[in-house]
């Protein structure tokens, strides 16, 4: 490596720490007061619904998210063995920039066709957001056949897509993942599937209520599409960027490698 290459490294990797610190104390922001009213409302339509529909969509986005997940274990890429920051960016802002046009068509052509189609949006998004997820992961070095790192992913998608209370909670999680890893289930039998359906669900009828309205949805869903999957790469990016700096913290700290 060049001596311009370093200096551009340094450079670079400062430049991300100045980002990451003003997303931290976006992501940290005490809630609203919309924030809680819309909270709040959503909350109570919640306690309207039957508990036995509650659980049937549990189970329901449970199967669906584990049959993505494990179904991507198996065609993962491989982790990225490149050691600067500005490099594994290259590669994971170019899967966001694939992954956001392929949903963006998906929302459309799933949006043109109303309600019933609609439905189907619900498996096929999630399988777009799930792999650009996993492309990521490898681009930052991560080997997502290791379960932790497959919780990791949910993480990332329960910060992005919830409550400002919730990211308010998830954040710290993301912040501490060596230690807390620790405490994570070792199976997803034991993860809270209540909690993520209720906070993805609320947060995504929000988004993409107007996609089921025939004539408009097409337009809706490959705006709304586009932006989500952006909205979750940008996430993706900053809490990998908490890891990257994390784990080199830890080699330093580390006799070892000394």
């Amino acid at each position: 490596m060049t001596g311009t290459e370093s200096e551009a490294d340094r450079l670079y990797e400062k430049l991300v720490r100045e980002e990451l610190g003003i997303w931290l104390y976006q992501t940290k922001k005490k809630p609203s007061l919309v924030n809680r009213l819309t909270k709040g409302t959503q909350r109570s339509l919640n306690n309207l619904i039957p508990e036995k529909i509650h659980q049937a969509i549990t189970f329901a986005i449970e199967k669906m998210v584990k049959g993505v997940l494990a179904g991507n274990e198996f065609i993962s890429p491989k982790p990225y063995q490149m050691e600067y920051l500005r490099l594994k960016e290259f590669k994971a802002r170019k899967a966001i920039r694939f992954y956001k046009r392929t949903a963006s068509v998906e929302g459309a052509l799933t949006g043109a066709g109303g309600i019933l189609m609609g439905f189907a949006d619900l498996p096929a998004f999630l399988a777009i957001k799930m792999k650009m997820l996993f492309e990521i992961s490898a681009a930052y070095g991560y080997d997502v056949r290791d379960f932790k790192e497959r919780v990791f992913i949910l993480t990332i998608f329960k910060l992005t897509f919830s409550s400002q209370k919730t990211r308010n909670e998830t954040v710290l999680l993301v912040e501490n993942w060596k230690e807390k890893a620790l405490e994570l289930p070792d199976n997803f039998d034991k993860y809270d599937w209540r909690t993520f359906q209720l906070e993805y669900r609320d947060y995504m009828d929000l988004a993409k209520l107007a996609q089921l309205i025939p004539v408009i949805g097409a337009g809706v869903g490959a705006v709304a599409n586009y932006k989500l999957t952006q909205q979750l790469g940008d996430t993706a990016i900053q809490a990998y960027r908490l890891r990257f700096f994390a784990d080199r913290e830890a080699r330093l700290n580390n006799p070892y490698f000394k």
